[in-house]
């Protein structure tokens, strides 16, 4: 048995038998001998597959997807479109940019516009509020709870006549409490998003995220599970929103392959953004797509792990999950009383080399100067024009209960390659620290 070995083993016991370690942080021997660093999901998972794909492309010269050179046509971003429909068990998928550009051809598709409102959590990416912003409505904050995603219980009293939307944001890995979202918004006639961009291959209740609401959106970034360096989709099971979408991605028009997968047009051409899929985007998508399934499995692996190694510590708390069963397993977090004792074990776990954050990947919104002060690409920018507009307040005074929560929970992100001697290694340095802090 090696040093390293030996030195986690005894680390783990300590942890069952009332954990007396002394903290590394304090002088003691760190569980691990190098810190543990977690890596892009996606990219591990590049191999010949992805290769062959973008040769198929080079081959054919045919890198836009509706034309191109010689006679074979382009098909990598059409057959992205149609597995990733079929994966998430939805009718309609539309690869786009970006998941920034998903979320405005979204916002677009549902008819969002100015003197409209649009709820949203006070913790999630910039691209959610910006895609209100720039479609001229006004977004309004609500809390988010122990899950770090939007608070059911603070959406209803964020509702006025002019409410036309409630963006559900599946946040790192944990899908939204959305039977209690869905049911709010069903009782006032107000569509749902789904944000997966931080949660592609998720699920709730047994259905994978995005398929549930009005329409979904997915990041296919390098932060996410499976990735093209950029782009995104939409998802949905209206034709009527799948046709908008695709028009407001492709300039207002519809082509007619997407013409003949809603069994033909109902509406009328409009202004529309650029948002188009390449196929080099796509051919990487197809083959990161049918591995979406083993990286899923690699991480929750991981995470049960983890979670199954610290489930009997004296007085834990884990973040809410509203669904345990189809949390991605992105990250664990643990919660403490006090601000101050989270920062204890941050610094205790990074002395252990197992490094642990607070909740990241997002933002608190309400508090960035450029959304507390208004600040728009021009001054008469419609979104806070209106009286209703100039009166909300964004700043510290929205979200208390949000900074709050942030501030108190850490824990360690998790990676589908790791090792079990890694998440040993994360099981032996959660068992030797946490005791000795949340006391």
């Amino acid at each position: 048995m090696n040093r390293r070995t030996f030195l986690a083993g005894a680390a783990v016991a300590a942890g069952a038998a009332g954990n007396t370690s002394r903290l590394a942080v304090e002088g003691g021997t760190p569980v691990r001998e190098t810190p543990l660093k977690a890596d892009f999901f996606g990219t591990q998972y590049y191999g010949e597959e992805e290769t062959r794909e973008l040769n198929d492309v080079v081959r054919t010269r045919r890198p836009f997807r509706w034309y191109g050179p010689g006679s074979e046509p382009p098909m990598k971003v059409a057959t992205f479109e149609k597995e990733l429909a079929q994966r998430m068990k939805t009718r309609y998928a539309l690869g786009v940019t970006s998941g920034s550009a998903a979320l405005q051809t979204a916002v677009a598709a549902l008819g969002i516009g100015p003197g409209d409102e649009v709820i949203l959590p006070a913790w999630t990416w910039h691209s959610c509020y910006e895609a209100i912003v720039l479609a001229g409505a006004l977004p309004v904050f609500a809390e988010i709870d122990e899950s770090f995603n939007i608070d059911p219980n603070d959406i209803e009293s964020k509702i006025t006549p002019q409410t036309k939307l409630i963006m559900a944001v599946h946040l790192q890995g944990n899908p939204a409490d959305l039977d209690r979202v869905l049911d709010i918004a069903r009782r006032h006639h107000i569509r749902v998003l789904e944000d997966c961009a931080q949660s592609v291959g998720a699920s709730y209740k047994g259905r994978p995220v995005g398929s549930l609401a009005d329409i979904g959106i997915y990041s296919l970034q390098l932060n996410k599970t499976i990735t093209s360096g950029e782009g995104g989709a939409v998802v949905t099971n209206d034709p009527l929103l799948f046709e908008r979408a695709s028009r407001y991605h492709d300039l207002g028009s519809l082509r007619p392959l997407h013409e003949k997968v809603v069994g033909g047009a109902k509406g009328d051409t409009f202004v529309g953004g650029q948002f188009r899929m390449s196929e080099f985007t796509g051919g990487v998508l197809v083959a990161q797509l049918r591995k979406l399934d083993r990286i899923v499995a690699d991480v929750r692996a991981n995470a049960r792990r983890v979670y199954d190694g610290i489930h009997d510590l004296p007085g834990i708390k884990l973040r809410h999950l509203p669904d345990p069963a189809g949390e991605l397993g992105s990250a664990i977090f643990l919660g403490f009383a006090t601000k101050e004792k989270c920062e204890h074990f941050r610094a205790a776990m990074k002395a252990e080399n197992v490094p642990v954050d607070h909740p990241g990947g997002s933002a608190i919104l309400p508090i960035q100067p450029y959304i507390e002060h208004k600040r728009t690409v021009h001054p008469a920018w419609p979104s806070f024009t209106s009286e209703r507009g100039r009166s909300i307040q964004y700043g510290a005074a929205c979200c208390p209960r949000t900074l709050d929560i942030l501030s108190r929970f850490a824990g360690p992100s998790l990676d589908p390659k790791y090792t079990e001697r890694e998440t040993t290694d994360i099981v032996a340095a959660i068992k030797k620290v946490y005791p000795q802090i949340s006391a």
